[in-house]
């Protein structure tokens, strides 16, 4: 089963290293294929490298992917994760 969800990133420094390891350690947990996509790039998101690739700045509208037996559990933590702004007091 394969799930897909659009989501803006909101946190005022975008997707950026601390966000991005949150993000991938988060990705990780679980057995589905997580990717995301944004700016015609689609990385693992469990990949810090990957995330900091597609440069999502605040505002992007990016696409959340994801693949296997708990797929939707993964999109909706992640979701989770990025609807709360990574959790950053800014």
């Amino acid at each position: 089963m394969k799930l897909e969800k659009q989501i803006t990133i909101c946190n005022q420094l975008g997707l950026h290293a601390r966000a991005a390891t949150k993000l991938a350690v988060l990705a990780g947990q679980f057995q589905a294929e997580v990717t995301l996509s944004c700016n015609n790039k689609s990385v693992s998101a469990a990949s810090v490298l990957g995330l900091l690739l597609l440069e999502s700045s605040q505002g992007k509208v990016v696409t959340l992917s994801a693949e296997g037996q708990d797929a939707p559990a993964a999109i909706e933590a992640i979701s989770a994760l990025i609807a709360a702004k990574f959790d950053e007091q800014c």
